[in-house]
């Protein structure tokens, strides 16, 4: 039997997975990873502590699994995207803590280039807005402001990374500094277009080129693992960020197919193809994985608050003990009793753009109960999702492609069958989650099993991929229309000046 090793570096925790050819998880290993907030709105992490705790969950998987690193074909990695690291090339070790992808502490930069003009430009090579969520405007703050940084870096002692090049660079003992270009694709300084890092972009924000790494295809051979860490050399041979690692996992290998993640928030990506389009409807273009030199692009929108609603009707509300409980209670009522919620606690995303709307609840009368505001805030879930695929289908439809046909999903809130009903409902389509819902970790196991020659390619991929159920439209077209119109209303009601 052959067997892959993924390593997923999240946010608020470190996994590793241990995947046999069929994609199946043999065992999983997972260790949380501690938040640092030095002041409100930033965000930071210890890159030594990420480094140590995904190297102890890669060490925990092997051996629940009973195997060992010669049982291990390749590696693959996937991560959050766009926090940012600098590090001494010599010692390893970073300069700063890492910036988180949540950080906001670079807005002022943000809206220097705005003022300045830029955005037209660095949409065109990126497919980005300008935004502090982006790596390049993080690099820079460091630059600028950790003592002796920026010369450093010109005299090229020092290195700069998103977690996979960091994980890479410690797996290899520096001896590579790579990443892939999804990650690259989230940097605001790569031209999407011809897969490098764009020199106007770099000297734009005062970057020495020496601290990029090198960008490979999502499947290739990124080096081998210390032989000292895992108990022998191991190819690492994929790297993605997390949200096109899922993508790949959900097997969506060509245009039209997409997959919304329900995690916290939602990321909804669809394939485009080879094709750079840039969305009418407030969406951002980037990298999808790629398995060679060939460009291939995704439209991607997050929805800010997904199942953090339900964190907030058990923890702001105390109106559940536990999230578990929410199906059953919005189940004992048969809808919304015309109840909507809009949970704008940070403002709306894509394809809103309302940084200043704030959460709403409307329609209540004197018939409202609690099970029925339950119903309504996990609705907003599938409404939010909605309003962003159907905005992706007109961006498909207008580039002459066909609209959404499916939509593959997964996440911890896709095991709630009555959000998935309702979500192929209002979309129309069918909603169809996959057998294996670990679809991002199994994506960058995918992509290094690709490069390491244990599948023939994406088409071998695709017939180990099954769905586990599929929720059919239950509702008349005409019917859903009129509940995304109440929809938009209520979103509108969100803004009150």
């Amino acid at each position: 039997m052959t067997y892959l090793l993924a390593l997923d570096q999240g946010t608020s925790s470190s996994r590793s997975i241990v995947f046999d050819e069929a994609g199946r998880v043999v065992a999983l290993a997972q260790r949380e990873l501690p938040q640092v907030y030095p002041r409100p709105g930033w965000v930071e992490h210890d890159p030594m502590e990420i480094w140590h705790g995904q190297l102890a969950t890669a060490r925990q998987a092997l051996a629940s699994a009973g195997l060992g690193a010669g049982d291990i074909r390749a590696v693959g990695i996937t991560n959050q995207r766009e926090t940012t690291v600098l590090w001494n090339r010599r010692t390893g070790q970073p300069v700063h803590h890492a910036i988180v992808w949540q950080d906001r502490r670079a807005e002022s930069t943000c809206v220097q280039l705005r003022e300045q003009g830029h955005e037209a430009l660095i949409q065109a090579r990126t497919g980005l807005l300008i935004d502090a969520y982006f790596s390049g405007t993080k690099l820079k703050w460091l630059l600028d402001h950790v003592p002796g940084a920026r010369a450093q870096a010109e005299r090229g002692e020092l290195a700069f990374g998103t977690i996979d090049s960091w994980l890479i660079w410690q797996l290899t003992g520096g001896a590579s500094h790579a990443t892939d270009v999804s990650n690259a694709s989230r940097t605001m300084l790569f031209n999407v277009r011809t897969n490098q890092w764009d020199s106007e972009l770099l000297d734009l924000l005062g970057i020495p080129a020496s601290l990029m790494p090198e960008v490979k295809p999502s499947s290739a051979h990124y080096g081998e693992v210390r032989p000292e860490l895992l108990g022998g050399a191991i190819a690492i041979g994929g790297v993605a960020g997390d949200q096109q690692s899922a993508l790949f996992g959900q097997a969506c290998f060509k245009a039209g197919l997409a997959k919304n993640t329900y995690g916290t928030g939602c990321f909804l990506l669809m394939h485009t193809g080879a094709q750079f389009q840039t969305s009418s409807n407030g969406l951002l273009t980037t990298s999808a994985a790629q398995t060679s030199a060939q460009t291939e692009f995704a439209l991607e929108g997050s929805v800010f608050v997904g199942g953090a609603v339900v964190q907030w009707l058990r923890d702001g509300l105390n109106a559940i003990q536990g999230s578990a409980e929410v199906e059953a209670l919005a189940q004992s009522v048969p809808d919304s009793g015309g109840v909507m919620m809009v949970p704008a606690f940070t403002g709306l995303g894509a394809p809103y753009w309302k940084p200043d709307a704030r959460g709403t609840i409307t329609g209540l009368t004197r018939g409202t109960t609690l099970a029925h505001i339950a119903r309504a805030a996990l609705e907003s879930i599938a409404y939010q999702s909605a309003a962003l695929l159907l905005a992706m289908s007109r961006d498909a439809v207008s580039a002459g492609a066909a609209p959404l046909a499916e939509l593959r999903v997964d996440g911890g809130a896709s095991i709630n069958d009555l959000l998935m009903q309702f979500q192929a409902d209002l979309l129309g389509i069918p909603v169809i989650r996959p057998a294996v819902t670990e679809t991002t970790a199994l994506g960058a196991a995918w992509l290094a099993g690709l490069s390491s020659g244990v599948y023939r390619g994406t088409d071998e991929l695709s017939s180990l991929w099954r769905a586990e159920r599929t929720f059919l439209p239950t509702l008349g077209t005409g019917r859903a229309a009129e509940l995304m119109a109440q929809w938009e209303h209520a979103v509108r009601q969100t803004v009150l000046a």
